[in-house]
């Protein structure tokens, strides 16, 4: 509602600028249609900055610092600029009044913009606030969430990303979506269809306005000639993030450098059912285990049974009794011992 008041009053006040600037003595001497024109051109400007600012649904604070910081050493540069220089254009034979402000203007705006462009690029290195206005409250323990090039092919993060669990900011950095790309281009017809998933993956949480996804353009010194996972823990230690990986080795090298690493195995594994020895279970045995006289089942969720005496029965459904369960980052596994046949 505040909204809707402020875009209302800014065209009541442009309005009222308009008019007057059409009675101001600039146009006093102007017909009818000229005054008009100006009129429905002041309005037509102020309908066409609203319709930016609702164009512009993500906006965020630290463009906003940019540009303020940017603007104000732009100014301050200009300011020494021009009083360095203005002596040698005194000497000028031209107009030096004219030529002294024209010289200025350029600096000024050559100067800003330089300032305001080289922040908004590094603006991930630094935070900027505004003096004297607090924003928001920084809360402890929100951090973006870096996401890694299996997580993505995997295709888990788009689902568990809008059941609204990770409210946290989503970071693709670029020399994944580098290595996404590649893949996706590989000659392999099953690399290149697991890399073109991993691409409509993206474009998924991107069309996603809930969900708050940046690519992460820029790359850190010391990420110079090293692999991609290596480049990812660097990255989330710089950025203070986590890493989002299903990869089974990136979540250990990752632990071993003290970064957080958040896989999307062990969330899954964590909602599975959990089954206790002597607990029964209907499982159809599909193949014979390793070991003799093992037969090797599946629950509808993935989770492999190793069955005891339960290779003569491939095929059947068993009665099974848990006897153990083996939990890895990898997946769990289940052994139990043949009872029968399920009725």
């Amino acid at each position: 509602m505040s909204l809707h008041i402020l875009r209302g009053m800014f065209l009541v006040v442009s309005g009222g600028v308009a008019l007057s600037i059409i009675q101001s003595e600039a146009l006093e001497e102007a017909d009818g249609d000229t005054s008009w024109l100006v009129f429905i051109g002041i309005v037509l400007s102020a309908v066409a900055i609203i319709a930016i600012d609702l164009a512009a649904q993500q906006k965020r604070i630290e463009i906003i610092s940019c540009v303020y910081f940017g603007v104000i050493v732009g100014l301050f540069l200009a300011h020494l600029a021009t009083e360095a220089i203005n002596p040698l254009l005194l000497d000028r034979e031209l107009n030096p009044t004219k030529f002294t402000s024209a010289v200025q203007l350029l600096t000024t705006v050559g100067l800003c913009y330089i300032c305001v462009s080289v922040l908004l690029q590094t603006k991930d290195d630094f935070r900027f606030i505004i003096p004297y206005v607090e924003f928001s409250k920084e809360v402890k323990g929100i951090k973006p969430y870096i996401l890694d090039t299996s997580v993505v092919i995997d295709g888990r993060i788009a689902d568990v990303v809008e059941t609204s669990i990770f409210d946290n900011q989503l970071i693709m950095p670029r020399f994944v979506l580098a290595e996404l790309q590649g893949i996706a281009d590989s000659s392999d017809r099953l690399r290149r269809s697991r890399g073109r998933r991993g691409l409509d993956i993206l474009n998924r949480l991107r069309a996603d306005e809930a969900v708050d996804l940046k690519i992460y353009d820029r790359e850190l010194p010391e990420m110079v000639d090293q692999p991609v996972d290596m480049k990812l823990i660097l990255l989330a230690r710089h950025l203070d993030g986590k890493v989002v990986t299903g990869d089974y080795n990136l979540n250990k090298v990752a632990r071993l450098h003290n970064v957080p690493v958040i896989n999307l195995n062990d969330i899954a594994n964590a909602l599975k059912p959990l089954f206790l020895p002597g607990e029964f279970i209907n499982v159809t045995i599909v193949k014979a285990g390793e070991e003799s006289r093992q037969g090797v089942g599946y629950l509808d969720d993935g989770t492999m049974i190793v069955v005891e005496n339960g290779r003569d029965h491939i095929g059947k459904v068993a009665r099974v009794s848990v006897t153990s369960v083996l939990q890895k980052s990898a997946g769990r596994m289940i052994f139990g011992k043949y009872e029968g046949e399920a009725e």
